[in-house]
């Protein structure tokens, strides 16, 4: 695992360097009472879910792709 510190207003870019056509920039919004909302922009086809939403999708879907 990659751990990252960011402040507020600060970015991560995941992609778009050579071979990886997809970018995925998440960014700091707000840190507030233990709270952090991140911000993330990437192409409109990809989906982005919270991971217990990904997992239930997993679940519902052993063929997809990404499953084990």
């Amino acid at each position: 695992m990659l751990v990252l510190s960011r402040k507020c207003q600060e970015s991560v870019v995941v992609g778009g360097t050579t071979g990886f056509e997809r970018v995925l920039k998440v960014t700091v919004l707000e840190i507030q009472g233990g709270k952090v909302r991140l911000g993330f922009e990437v192409d409109s086809e990809v989906p982005v879910h919270r991971l217990e939403v990904w997992e239930r999708i997993r679940a519902e879907n052993p063929a997809a792709p990404g499953s084990n």
